[in-house]
C-alpha cells in the first residue's frame, strides 16, 4: 500500500489521537518546541525527521509495554543540549501497522511524539477465534454482556454463540480508563468491541477495549422483590421491560429442585414473572434467571439473581474440601495451626480430618487469637487458584490453649475445661492404638491418656495416630489436652496432636 492510499487513514486516526489531554498533544512547551507532535513512517520502512528546540538539555525514552518493547523503532538520538537538534526516527517494513510513543524530557517538562508507521489490521472474529489466536493481537468481536464484575474500570463477560471471553477494562468515549458507567452498558446488551488479546491465568482476555458499537438489549429487568429469601421460602418477582416478540424464562437444572415460576402477567411492555422457593433444609444456595427475547432475527436476553438463607451445616474440614465453591455456609472446628497474616486472620485449620487455608476472619486483630487455640468458625467455601480455602469467616467461638511445662501442668488441679499445650519426649507408649504414653521434660513426667488425631475426633477416628504419623519412644510430641488424675495420678487427659519431631 502507498503512503498517499493511507493518507485519509491516517488522518482519521491523527483526529482520534487529539482526544487526548491538552497536555499530552501540545508541541509548543515553555521548555520545547517540536516541529510535529505526530510522525508517521512509511509502511514499506524508511525514516521521518523532525526539528526540537529546547532551553536545556533534554532526554528521550520509549514508551514500552508489556506486549512491546519497541525495538522497531530507531531513533538518531536519544539526549542534546540545549538548542536546536534534529531528530530522526527510522524502522524497517511493517505489513501488520504499529504504533509508539516517545517522550522528550527537559527542564521540568515532557513533550510527547506519536509515531504511526502503516495502518494496523483490525480483525473482526468470533469468542473462539480470539480465544485460539496469538496473544497481542488486536481483535473486533460481537457479542452479549452477560456480566459485569467491575463498574469502575469495565471489566465484564462477552459471549457470542462460539464462546465467551473476559473484557478487562473498557475506556470511554475519549479514550480514557475508570469510566466504565458513562457507557450505560447493562447486561444482556449486544456490543461490539476492539482490543488486544492477553492471556491472565490461562484464560483469555481482552484489554482496555474500545467500544465500537452498543445494541441495547429488548429486555431488562427493571427492579426485583425479595432478592433474598427467608430460610421458609417464599415469593421473588420480578419485572421487566420487554420490547421484543415475548419473554421466555429459563431458570437453572440445579436450582430447579427448589425454584419454580408461578406466574406470568404482561400489559405492553411491562411484564411482572412471579417465583416460589420452597423452604430451604441446606445450606445457603442462589441462582441466576435468564429472561430472553427476540425481533425475530436476533436473540436478547437479560438476567437477574435470587438467593436463599440456609442453615449453617456442621462440617468436618474433610467435608468441607470436598464441598463445592458456593455461598452455603459451614461451620468448622480446629486448632490454628499457623498464623500467616496477624491483621487479617489469615490461617491455618487443622482438625482430626485435615487442614485448610482461612482467608481472614472478621476483626482478627481484635480477638486476641494465637497458635494453638481451639476455634470454631462459620465460613464458605473459597477457592483461589484451584485451592481451597475459607471465604469471609466469622469467629462463633474461642477456647484459649496456654502453653506450659510439664512441672507447671503437674501444679494445676483437675480441669476438664482448661487446655494446655505441652511438649515433652516421650519415654515409653503404654497403647500405641490411642496413643497412650509418657512425657517427660526437664526431670518432670506426666502420662497422658490418648493422643488423637485432631479437634472433633471420635470412634476410630482416635485409633491409630501414633503408627500413621511413625511416632516412637524418643520424640518429641507437643500435645494440646486438659490436666486430669486417674486414682489420685496426675495426667494429661484427651491429648490432641500438635506436633512432633523425629529422633531418627
Amino acid at each position: 500500500m502507498k503512503l498517499k492510499k493511507i493518507f485519509p487513514l491516517f488522518i482519521a486516526i491523527l483526529a482520534l489521537m487529539t482526544s487526548c489531554t491538552d497536555e499530552e498533544t501540545m508541541t509548543l512547551l515553555d521548555e520545547i518546541q517540536v516541529s510535529s507532535s505526530y510522525v508517521s513512517i512509511p509502511e514499506d520502512g524508511g525514516s521521518t525527521t523532525i526539528t526540537l528546540n529546547a532551553k536545556e538539555s533534554w532526554t528521550l525514552e520509549k514508551v514500552t509495554t508489556a506486549k512491546d518493547s519497541v525495538n522497531w523503532l530507531t531513533i538518531s538520538s536519544t539526549s542534546g543540549n540545549a538548542g536546536e537538534s534534529e531528530l530522526t526516527f527510522s524502522a524497517e517494513s511493517s505489513l501488520d501497522g504499529r504504533t509508539a510513543q516517545v517522550l522528550i524530557h527537559s527542564g521540568g517538562q515532557t513533550q510527547r511524539i506519536n509515531i504511526i508507521q502503516g495502518l494496523s489490521k483490525i480483525e473482526s472474529a468470533t469468542c473462539a477465534e480470539v480465544i485460539a489466536g496469538p496473544e497481542g493481537k488486536t481483535y473486533q468481536v460481537t457479542g452479549v454482556c452477560t456480566a459485569i464484575t467491575n463498574t469502575v474500570y469495565g471489566n465484564w463477560y462477552l459471549e457470542d454463540e462460539t464462546g465467551s471471553i473476559y473484557i478487562y477494562g473498557t475506556l470511554d468515549k475519549k479514550g480514557n480508563t475508570k469510566n466504565f458507567l458513562s457507557w450505560g452498558l447493562e447486561v444482556g446488551d449486544e456490543v461490539t468491541v476492539q482490543g488486544p488479546k492477553s492471556v491472565y491465568n490461562s484464560a483469555t482476555q481482552l484489554v482496555n477495549v474500545t467500544v465500537i458499537k452498543i445494541n441495547k438489549s429488548l429486555v431488562k429487568v427493571d427492579s426485583v422483590a425479595n432478592a433474598v429469601l427467608p430460610i421458609e421460602g417464599g415469593e421473588f418477582i420480578a419485572y421487566l421491560t420487554c420490547k421484543g416478540q415475548g419473554v421466555s424464562v429459563e431458570i437453572p437444572e440445579n436450582a430447579k429442585s427448589w425454584l419454580s415460576i408461578s406466574s406470568i402477567e404482561s400489559a405492553g411492555d411491562q411484564v411482572v414473572v412471579k417465583f416460589n422457593a420452597i423452604a430451604n433444609a441446606g445450606g445457603d444456595r442462589s441462582t441466576t434467571i435468564i429472561f430472553r427475547t427476540t425481533d425475530g432475527t436476533k436473540y436478547y436476553s437479560t438476567e437477574t439473581k435470587v438467593s436463599q438463607t440456609g442453615a449453617i451445616v456442621d462440617a468436618s474440614i474433610a467435608e468441607f474440601l470436598e464441598a463445592p465453591v458456593g455461598n452455603t455456609q459451614y461451620r468448622l472446628a480446629g486448632v490454628i495451626t499457623s498464623i500467616t497474616n496477624e491483621t487479617y486472620g489469615n490461617l491455618y485449620l487443622r482438625d482430626f480430618s485435615g487442614e485448610t487455608y482461612v482467608y481472614g476472619i472478621q476483626d482478627f486483630s481484635q480477638l486476641g487469637l494465637k497458635e494453638g487455640d481451639i476455634i470454631t468458625i462459620v465460613g464458605k467455601r473459597a477457592a483461589y487458584q484451584g485451592n481451597p480455602q475459607v471465604g469471609g469467616a466469622v469467629l462463633e467461638s474461642s477456647i484459649p490453649v496456654t502453653p506450659i511445662t510439664i512441672a507447671e501442668v503437674l501444679t494445676k488441679p483437675d480441669d476438664p475445661n482448661t487446655f494446655y499445650m505441652v511438649t515433652g519426649e516421650i519415654t515409653s507408649i503404654a497403647n500405641e492404638t490411642y496413643g497412650n504414653l509418657y512425657l517427660s521434660d526437664n526431670g518432670s513426667e506426666i502420662y497422658l491418656y490418648g493422643c488423637y488425631p485432631g479437634y472433633g475426633a471420635t470412634g476410630d477416628a482416635r485409633k491409630n495416630l501414633i503408627a500413621n504419623k511413625g511416632i516412637v519412644v524418643g520424640d518429641i510430641l507437643t500435645v494440646i489436652a486438659t490436666k486430669g488424675s486417674y486414682n489420685g495420678v496426675d495426667q494429661l487427659s484427651n491429648g490432641i496432636y500438635f506436633s512432633h519431631e523425629s529422633s531418627r
